[in-house]
């Protein structure tokens, strides 16, 4: 922090002058909207000797903060001195204006005014607690100064207070899943007629990747009669998202229709998300379609829907619309028709909006934006188009966009060249857990075995563990999860016989295993054996045993799906006559007919 300034002395004023200036600062101070006018109403402050006033000074940094929160820091650091008497209301503004700056080292900053106030002798209110410990749950690395505030909480007695309680759930959550229970135990103990309270807890459960929770405790409150408001349904809907439950999403939009929750701009937002992110575009479409009013984030996750399932060129024509409605596209925006055109194969589209981007609209493209580039020349086999332009980038290329060429490269058969990148990739960044699986895998792929069990050992005397594939299916209301493999679901036996049925039907239609695809040193036969348990095949026997023929089959998984998996679930839908969706890491895959959405281009 700067060292204080000096102010300019400043003429003595009578009591009734010094009033008058008093109020016309302030009214200049809830004037200011812009850092040029805040800047005025700070020179009539220090001219007319109001910067030892602790009611203009609160107003001041509370303007700042919204105004200009850049000058929050500069102009604390010149007016706040040991000499001006703090009170709550001036401790509560500042704890308050860093907690809520848009600048992060700002809000990192915000607890430490607490400890100040309590050096001052200023006993905290009811007010003071929800700002500083919304300001702790932005230090999820430091989760002791939300453990103190939590105790002073309890030691001023406001830790009952219902504000403050909520707030202490939203904390807990942001410190990650091992504080959860403590999140819980707050609520556990807290009246529950507000649906603020249960938006917290669902809130929390979601952030910390325990979506299933949030559901049922959704279902809970219902049970309680509490009224939904909109921050539970934004809960609910990003629970269904993860989960990839679509009837859930589905029943989500009704229910809304059916209690009257108002449709803010940002719940459609939402609901267009989730619908997309679950399988139903055409939904989301419809619920974007009947907005009345829209943001570029209405039309930007309606091209991130199409583009997931591969709907390039209606993608662009949504975005070509956005342009027309007069919505200028941002950065995101720019995201997203690159991503659409690189699931459709549409390069030639790809690159002439990469290159509009600046030329057109000013827009200096970020990483993000070169690496749908890369991928979009990666898919499209244009390797050697995809090194090239990575190496005459104007910034530095980050592993995702290194690991998205090793893709590309054992994709289409460069596997010298994705072994070299994946060297220097493991050589830069050793704790990665995917740059030792991208190397293990390009050994078994040239049969390296020795060097593949190398890789592995490292990878277990450094502690890295891959992640298994996991797959979820969601059937009346419930969800199922399964792992390549296990035999956790009670009817694991029904169900493992339903994919020996399933093999024995693949091969009468002469579908043949892609045994490549098992990174293991087996024989052929124990290969066609692996692949037989993946954890998608395994979600689909289990919803063709529980569900009547004809019925859609959907299947959320957690890693891209594989080449042999894709090739069989095309002939699954054929054999059986079902529509198959499945939502993989990056997109979506529709398959009918024995044919995919995707069109093999993935």
């Amino acid at each position: 922090m700067p060292p204080p300034v000096s102010s300019p002395s400043a003429p003595r004023l009578s009591p009734s002058a010094a009033r008058a200036a008093e109020q016309h600062c302030l009214r200049l101070l809830a004037a200011s909207s812009t850092p040029t006018s805040l800047l005025q109403s700070v020179a009539f402050l220090l001219k007319s000797g109001l910067h030892a006033n602790s009611l203009v000074l609160t107003r001041l940094f509370a303007a700042s903060a919204s105004a200009a929160p850049a000058l929050l820091d500069p102009l604390v650091a010149a007016l706040l001195r040991p000499s001006i008497p703090l009170d709550a209301f001036l401790a509560n503004t500042l704890i308050r204006a860093h907690a809520t700056s848009p600048i992060h080292s700002l809000r990192l900053r915000a607890a430490a005014f607490f400890p100040l106030m309590l050096r001052g002798a200023v006993v905290p209110n009811k007010f003071t607690f929800p700002f500083l410990l919304k300001a702790c749950a932005a230090l999820p690395g430091s989760p002791d100064v939300g453990l103190q505030a939590h105790a002073a909480a309890l030691k001023f007695g406001f830790a009952t207070d219902q504000y403050v309680s909520n707030t202490l759930i939203h904390m807990y959550s942001c410190f990650g899943g091992g504080f959860l229970g403590d999140a819980r135990n707050v609520f556990d103990r807290m009246p529950k007629e507000s649906a603020v309270t249960w938006s917290a807890m669902i809130g929390g459960y979601v952030r910390g990747g325990l979506s299933s929770d949030a559901v049922e405790l959704f279902r809970e409150m219902q049970a309680n009669g509490v009224q939904a408001d909109e921050v539970t349904v934004i809960g609910v809907l990003a629970a269904a998202t993860d989960l990839g439950a679509l009837e859930l999403a589905r029943w989500v939009r009704r229910f809304v229709e059916r209690e009257g929750i108002g449709k803010s701009v940002t719940l459609c937002n939402a609901l267009i998300d989730t619908l997309a992110k679950c399988g139903d575009v055409d939904g989301a479409v419809a619920v974007f379609e009947g907005m009345q009013q829209r943001s570029v984030v209405s039309w930007t996750s309606v091209i991130d829907a199409l583009a997931m399932e591969g709907r390039g060129k209606e993608a662009v024509r949504v975005f070509e619309e956005m342009k027309v409605a007069g919505v200028p596209p941002d950065d995101v925006a720019f995201i997203g028709v690159l991503t659409a055109c690189s699931h459709a194969g549409m390069v030639d589209e790809g690159c002439g909006y990469f290159d509009a981007m600046k030329v057109e609209y000013g827009i200096e493209p970020k990483i993000e934006h070169y690496g749908c580039m890369v991928d979009m020349f990666g898919r499209a086999g244009m390797v050697e188009r995809a090194m090239e332009f990575v190496r005459t980038m104007p910034i530095q290329p980050n592993p995702v966009i290194w690991r998205s060429l090793v893709s590309a490269c054992r994709a289409h058969g460069r596997l010298e060249l994705g072994e070299s990148i994946t060297r220097s990739l493991l050589h830069e960044y050793p704790a990665h857990e995917a740059n030792y699986i991208m190397l293990s895998n390009v050994f078994a792929l040239t049969q390296r075995w020795k060097e593949k069990s190398e890789i592995r050992r490292e990878m277990s005397k450094r502690g890295i563990k891959k992640v298994p594939g996991c797959s979820i299916v969601e059937l009346d209301g419930e969800v199922h999860e399964f792992i390549a493999g296990d035999e956790s679901h009670p009817q694991y036996k029904d169900i493992y016989r339903m994919v020996e049925e399933m093999a024995r039907e693949l091969r009468r239609v002469g579908h043949i295993a892609a045994t490549s695809e098992v990174l293991l040193d087996l024989d052929e036969e124990d290969k066609e054996g692996a692949l037989q348990w993946h954890s998608e095949k395994l979600a689909i026997a289990f919803a063709l045993l529980r569900t009547p023929p004809g019925t859609q089959v959907r299947v959320v998984k957690n890693l891209r799906v594989c080449s042999d998996c894709h090739a069989a679930i095309k002939c699954i839908s054929q054999v059986y006559r079902r529509e198959i969706v499945v939502r993989d890491r990056s997109r979506f895959h529709r398959f009918k007919d024995g044919s995919c959405s995707c069109k093999d281009f993935w």
